[in-house]
């Protein structure tokens, strides 16, 4: 069977691009790959995407300046199915730091948990209610 080498893009369907924004840049540092009023494509740890859309754009396909297509990602069949769920990787040494990072951008934690394998997670929503994770080596048995 062939493999997968990673993960390397993520998306999030968001009510206000304008709004989202600013949370992922400026809350989470995360990298402006590109930016219009349909969305922002983030770089996160140089080596995934995550793709922050509003969700009419992901109801139209993408046409390449070459001509190709991509489909589209919802089909017009009926809404979005809510908020999404995207964890991110950070180091056990950074943690109490994220914590701090949150509290100054008035972000509340909504949860913490303590791992079986060691690892932990702090839970907390953007402005869309995506909740975000953030979480240490030993979460699960991959990581």
């Amino acid at each position: 069977m062939p493999e997968l080498t990673g993960l390397l893009e993520t998306a999030l369907y968001v009510e206000d691009v304008a709004r989202a924004r600013p949370f992922y840049r400026d809350v989470l540092g995360l990298e402006s790959l590109s930016e219009s009023d349909d969305g922002t494509v983030f770089a996160v740890a140089g080596q995934q995407v995550l793709l922050v859309l509003g969700e009419a754009k992901a109801r139209i396909p993408s046409v390449l300046p070459d001509g190709q297509t991509v489909p589209v990602v919802l089909d017009r069949s009926g809404p979005a199915r809510g908020a999404g769920h995207v964890a991110f990787a950070i180091t056990a040494a950074e943690l109490d730091g994220w914590r701090r990072r949150l509290a100054e951008h008035g972000v509340a934690i909504e949860g913490q948990i303590s791992w079986d394998r060691g690892g932990h997670s702090l839970y907390f929503r953007d402005p869309d209610g995506h909740l975000l994770e953030l979480a240490t080596p030993g979460v699960w048995e991959v990581y």
